[in-house]
Protein backbone atom coordinates (compact mmCIF):
# COMPACT_ATOMS: atom_id res chain seq x y z
CA UNK A 1 0.00 0.00 0.00
CA UNK A 2 1.65 3.50 -1.08
CA UNK A 3 2.06 6.47 1.04
CA UNK A 4 -1.03 8.07 -0.58
CA UNK A 5 -3.47 5.08 0.22
CA UNK A 6 -2.27 5.68 3.55
CA UNK A 7 -3.12 8.86 4.10
CA UNK A 8 -6.71 8.48 2.37
CA UNK A 9 -7.40 5.80 5.14
CA UNK A 10 -6.31 8.23 7.80
CA UNK A 11 -7.91 10.56 7.38
CA UNK A 12 -11.04 8.54 6.77
CA UNK A 13 -10.36 7.02 10.04
CA UNK A 14 -10.31 10.59 11.51
CA UNK A 15 -13.17 12.25 9.50
CA UNK A 16 -15.42 9.08 10.93
CA UNK A 17 -13.74 9.46 14.31
CA UNK A 18 -15.42 13.23 14.15
CA UNK A 19 -18.40 12.57 13.17
CA UNK A 20 -18.47 9.79 15.85
CA UNK A 21 -17.66 12.31 18.82
CA UNK A 22 -20.45 15.21 17.29
CA UNK A 23 -23.05 12.64 17.41
CA UNK A 24 -22.28 11.33 21.31
CA UNK A 25 -21.75 15.03 21.93
CA UNK A 26 -25.43 15.73 20.04
CA UNK A 27 -26.73 12.84 21.86
CA UNK A 28 -25.53 13.84 25.64
CA UNK A 29 -27.01 17.11 25.10
CA UNK A 30 -30.60 16.09 23.59
CA UNK A 31 -31.03 14.12 26.65
CA UNK A 32 -28.84 16.71 28.83
CA UNK A 33 -31.39 19.76 27.16
CA UNK A 34 -34.63 17.42 27.72
CA UNK A 35 -34.04 16.68 31.32
CA UNK A 36 -33.71 20.28 32.24
CA UNK A 37 -36.75 21.29 30.10
CA UNK A 38 -39.06 18.51 31.96
CA UNK A 39 -37.87 19.92 34.84
CA UNK A 40 -38.37 23.19 34.34
CA UNK A 41 -41.59 23.00 33.01
CA UNK A 42 -42.92 20.79 35.74
CA UNK A 43 -41.71 23.49 38.23
CA UNK A 44 -43.38 25.97 36.49
CA UNK A 45 -46.23 24.35 36.80
CA UNK A 46 -46.19 23.44 40.09
CA UNK A 47 -46.05 27.79 40.54
CA UNK A 48 -48.94 27.98 38.64
CA UNK A 49 -51.01 25.46 40.93
CA UNK A 50 -50.55 27.58 43.81
CA UNK A 51 -52.62 30.41 41.40
CA UNK A 52 -56.16 30.69 43.20
CA UNK A 53 -57.77 31.28 39.39
CA UNK A 54 -55.97 27.69 38.07
CA UNK A 55 -57.07 24.37 38.68
CA UNK A 56 -55.04 21.71 39.07
CA UNK A 57 -56.62 19.89 37.13
CA UNK A 58 -56.20 22.28 34.17
CA UNK A 59 -52.81 23.38 35.55
CA UNK A 60 -51.99 19.27 34.59
CA UNK A 61 -53.50 19.65 31.36
CA UNK A 62 -51.28 22.17 30.33
CA UNK A 63 -48.55 20.86 32.02
CA UNK A 64 -48.78 17.51 29.71
CA UNK A 65 -49.44 19.12 26.56
CA UNK A 66 -46.24 21.47 27.19
CA UNK A 67 -44.03 18.26 27.92
CA UNK A 68 -45.31 17.03 24.21
CA UNK A 69 -44.70 19.87 22.44
CA UNK A 70 -41.30 20.79 24.24
CA UNK A 71 -40.54 16.92 23.28
CA UNK A 72 -41.67 17.15 19.46
CA UNK A 73 -39.48 20.37 19.00
CA UNK A 74 -36.34 18.72 20.82
CA UNK A 75 -36.79 15.73 18.53
CA UNK A 76 -36.63 18.32 15.02
CA UNK A 77 -33.82 20.31 15.96
CA UNK A 78 -31.70 16.78 17.24
CA UNK A 79 -32.32 14.72 13.72
CA UNK A 80 -31.64 18.31 11.96
CA UNK A 81 -28.44 18.20 13.60
CA UNK A 82 -27.92 15.03 12.91
CA UNK A 83 -28.04 15.56 9.18
CA UNK A 84 -26.14 18.41 9.38
CA UNK A 85 -23.27 15.99 11.36
CA UNK A 86 -23.32 14.40 7.75
CA UNK A 87 -23.04 17.34 6.00
CA UNK A 88 -26.76 17.55 4.53
CA UNK A 89 -28.41 20.70 3.67
CA UNK A 90 -31.09 21.57 6.56
CA UNK A 91 -32.64 23.89 4.09
CA UNK A 92 -32.70 20.78 1.23
CA UNK A 93 -34.23 18.72 3.90
CA UNK A 94 -36.81 20.68 5.41
CA UNK A 95 -37.94 21.78 1.82
CA UNK A 96 -37.74 18.04 0.78
CA UNK A 97 -39.99 17.41 3.54
CA UNK A 98 -42.65 19.89 2.93
CA UNK A 99 -43.12 18.45 -0.40
CA UNK A 100 -43.56 14.78 1.06
CA UNK A 101 -45.88 16.49 3.82
CA UNK A 102 -48.14 18.11 1.00
CA UNK A 103 -48.10 14.14 -0.76
CA UNK A 104 -49.07 12.52 2.08
CA UNK A 105 -51.38 15.22 3.85
CA UNK A 106 -54.71 13.84 1.73
CA UNK A 107 -53.74 10.52 3.80
CA UNK A 108 -53.48 12.16 7.11
CA UNK A 109 -56.55 13.96 7.34
CA UNK A 110 -56.96 11.82 10.52
CA UNK A 111 -53.67 12.97 12.35
CA UNK A 112 -54.99 16.19 11.45
CA UNK A 113 -58.12 16.06 12.87
CA UNK A 114 -56.80 14.81 15.71
CA UNK A 115 -54.94 17.37 16.49
CA UNK A 116 -58.04 20.28 15.62
CA UNK A 117 -59.87 18.39 18.10
CA UNK A 118 -57.39 18.24 20.29
CA UNK A 119 -56.26 21.93 20.59
CA UNK A 120 -60.20 22.87 20.84
CA UNK A 121 -60.53 20.70 23.59
CA UNK A 122 -58.04 22.07 25.09
CA UNK A 123 -59.15 26.17 24.29
CA UNK A 124 -62.64 25.86 25.15
CA UNK A 125 -62.03 23.82 28.70
CA UNK A 126 -63.55 21.01 27.74
CA UNK A 127 -61.82 18.15 30.10
CA UNK A 128 -59.10 18.66 32.32
CA UNK A 129 -56.67 16.40 33.90
CA UNK A 130 -58.52 14.37 36.79
CA UNK A 131 -62.07 14.94 35.43
CA UNK A 132 -64.22 12.13 35.65
CA UNK A 133 -65.85 12.04 31.83
CA UNK A 134 -67.95 10.21 29.38
CA UNK A 135 -66.56 10.19 25.87
CA UNK A 136 -68.78 8.26 23.74
CA UNK A 137 -68.95 4.79 25.21
CA UNK A 138 -66.02 4.92 27.47
CA UNK A 139 -66.25 6.32 31.33
CA UNK A 140 -63.44 7.45 33.66
CA UNK A 141 -61.06 9.81 34.80
CA UNK A 142 -58.73 11.56 32.08
CA UNK A 143 -55.08 11.01 32.63
CA UNK A 144 -53.63 12.74 29.63
CA UNK A 145 -55.30 15.20 27.33
CA UNK A 146 -52.72 15.43 23.89
CA UNK A 147 -52.93 17.32 20.59
CA UNK A 148 -53.30 13.54 19.14
CA UNK A 149 -54.80 11.18 21.69
CA UNK A 150 -56.99 11.97 25.44
CA UNK A 151 -55.98 9.08 27.39
CA UNK A 152 -58.78 8.00 29.96
CA UNK A 153 -58.76 5.75 32.99
CA UNK A 154 -61.53 3.39 33.25
CA UNK A 155 -62.88 2.45 36.52
CA UNK A 156 -61.70 -1.58 35.90
CA UNK A 157 -58.29 -0.02 35.84
CA UNK A 158 -58.39 -0.08 31.93
CA UNK A 159 -56.21 2.92 30.11
CA UNK A 160 -58.14 3.85 26.98
CA UNK A 161 -56.25 5.65 24.45
CA UNK A 162 -58.85 7.85 22.61
CA UNK A 163 -57.82 9.64 19.11
CA UNK A 164 -59.46 12.93 19.83
CA UNK A 165 -61.41 12.76 15.62
CA UNK A 166 -63.73 10.66 17.67
CA UNK A 167 -64.41 12.65 20.53
CA UNK A 168 -67.68 14.10 19.16
CA UNK A 169 -69.30 14.35 22.69
CA UNK A 170 -68.07 15.19 26.11
CA UNK A 171 -70.07 14.61 29.41
CA UNK A 172 -67.76 16.54 31.99
CA UNK A 173 -69.52 15.19 35.26
CA UNK A 174 -66.82 17.13 37.26
CA UNK A 175 -67.95 20.08 36.79
CA UNK A 176 -70.28 22.13 39.83
CA UNK A 177 -72.33 20.92 42.29
CA UNK A 178 -73.46 17.57 42.02
CA UNK A 179 -77.21 15.96 42.75
CA UNK A 180 -77.49 13.43 45.51
CA UNK A 181 -80.61 11.21 44.57
CA UNK A 182 -82.82 8.62 46.49
CA UNK A 183 -85.61 6.99 46.33
CA UNK A 184 -87.37 5.27 48.64
CA UNK A 185 -90.27 2.69 48.71
CA UNK A 186 -92.94 2.36 51.38
CA UNK A 187 -95.60 0.00 52.22
CA UNK A 188 -99.19 1.08 51.42
CA UNK A 189 -100.11 0.57 54.66
CA UNK A 190 -97.84 3.10 55.91
CA UNK A 191 -98.78 6.53 56.69
CA UNK A 192 -97.29 8.78 53.99
CA UNK A 193 -97.21 11.73 56.08
CA UNK A 194 -95.03 10.18 58.86
CA UNK A 195 -92.92 8.46 56.96
CA UNK A 196 -92.14 12.41 55.09
CA UNK A 197 -91.54 13.46 58.00
CA UNK A 198 -89.04 10.93 59.33
CA UNK A 199 -87.40 11.17 56.52
CA UNK A 200 -86.63 14.63 56.48
CA UNK A 201 -85.16 14.41 59.89
CA UNK A 202 -83.16 11.76 58.35
CA UNK A 203 -81.92 14.67 55.78
CA UNK A 204 -81.52 17.30 58.58
CA UNK A 205 -79.47 15.29 60.11
CA UNK A 206 -77.53 14.13 57.73
CA UNK A 207 -76.62 17.60 56.24
CA UNK A 208 -75.63 19.09 60.07
CA UNK A 209 -73.00 15.97 59.93
CA UNK A 210 -71.31 16.45 56.57
CA UNK A 211 -70.22 19.88 55.31
CA UNK A 212 -70.21 18.29 51.58
CA UNK A 213 -73.50 19.02 51.31
CA UNK A 214 -74.27 22.74 49.20
CA UNK A 215 -77.59 22.14 49.59
CA UNK A 216 -80.80 20.11 51.45
CA UNK A 217 -80.90 17.05 51.05
CA UNK A 218 -85.17 17.67 51.17
CA UNK A 219 -87.55 15.35 50.36
CA UNK A 220 -89.45 16.01 47.24
CA UNK A 221 -92.61 14.13 48.00
CA UNK A 222 -94.16 11.33 45.90
CA UNK A 223 -92.22 10.30 42.96
CA UNK A 224 -94.01 6.86 41.89
CA UNK A 225 -97.02 4.77 42.90
CA UNK A 226 -95.25 1.22 42.41
CA UNK A 227 -97.06 -2.48 42.31
CA UNK A 228 -96.43 -3.01 45.52
CA UNK A 229 -94.90 0.82 47.31
CA UNK A 230 -95.07 3.97 47.32
CA UNK A 231 -91.85 5.56 45.80
CA UNK A 232 -90.58 8.88 47.90
CA UNK A 233 -87.75 10.80 46.40
CA UNK A 234 -85.27 12.71 48.36
CA UNK A 235 -82.55 15.36 46.30
CA UNK A 236 -79.39 17.41 47.77
CA UNK A 237 -76.59 19.24 46.34
CA UNK A 238 -73.38 18.26 47.13
CA UNK A 239 -69.34 19.43 46.02
CA UNK A 240 -68.25 17.38 43.09
CA UNK A 241 -67.63 13.33 43.49
CA UNK A 242 -68.96 13.44 46.72
CA UNK A 243 -72.51 12.90 45.56
CA UNK A 244 -72.64 8.93 45.73
CA UNK A 245 -71.02 8.77 49.76
CA UNK A 246 -73.98 10.95 50.52
CA UNK A 247 -76.57 8.60 49.14
CA UNK A 248 -75.71 5.99 50.52
CA UNK A 249 -75.38 7.65 54.08
CA UNK A 250 -78.99 8.37 53.14
CA UNK A 251 -80.25 5.17 52.55
CA UNK A 252 -78.34 3.78 55.55
CA UNK A 253 -79.86 6.02 58.11
CA UNK A 254 -83.06 5.81 55.78
CA UNK A 255 -83.95 2.53 55.99
CA UNK A 256 -82.04 2.62 60.63
CA UNK A 257 -84.62 5.41 60.87
CA UNK A 258 -87.68 3.63 59.33
CA UNK A 259 -87.10 0.38 61.62
CA UNK A 260 -86.97 2.38 64.43
CA UNK A 261 -90.71 4.06 63.52
CA UNK A 262 -92.25 0.74 62.20
CA UNK A 263 -92.09 1.78 58.96
CA UNK A 264 -92.13 -1.05 56.81
CA UNK A 265 -89.90 -1.13 53.26
CA UNK A 266 -91.58 -3.44 51.06
CA UNK A 267 -89.60 -6.39 48.90
CA UNK A 268 -90.77 -9.42 46.75
CA UNK A 269 -92.29 -12.23 48.51
CA UNK A 270 -92.99 -15.56 47.09
CA UNK A 271 -95.54 -18.13 47.84
CA UNK A 272 -95.66 -21.81 47.52
CA UNK A 273 -98.79 -23.36 46.96
CA UNK A 274 -98.48 -27.41 47.22
CA UNK A 275 -100.91 -29.17 45.58
CA UNK A 276 -101.94 -32.73 47.30
CA UNK A 277 -103.66 -35.29 45.63
CA UNK A 278 -107.44 -36.23 47.19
Amino acid sequence: MDLLSKINWAGIAVSAGVIFLKLIGIFIAYFLIRLAGNAFIQKTFERVQKRKDVTAGRAKTLESLALNVFGYILIFIFVVMVFQVFHYDATAILAGAGVVGLAIGFGAQGLVSDVVTGFFLLLEKQIDVGDYVTLGSFDGVVEQVGLRTTQLRGFDGTLHYIPNREITNVSNHSRGNMRALVDIGISYNDNIDEAISVLQDVCDQIAKENPVIVEGPNVVGVQTLGESDVVIRVIGKTLNGEQYGIERLLRKAIKEAFDVHGIEIPFPHQVTIEKREA
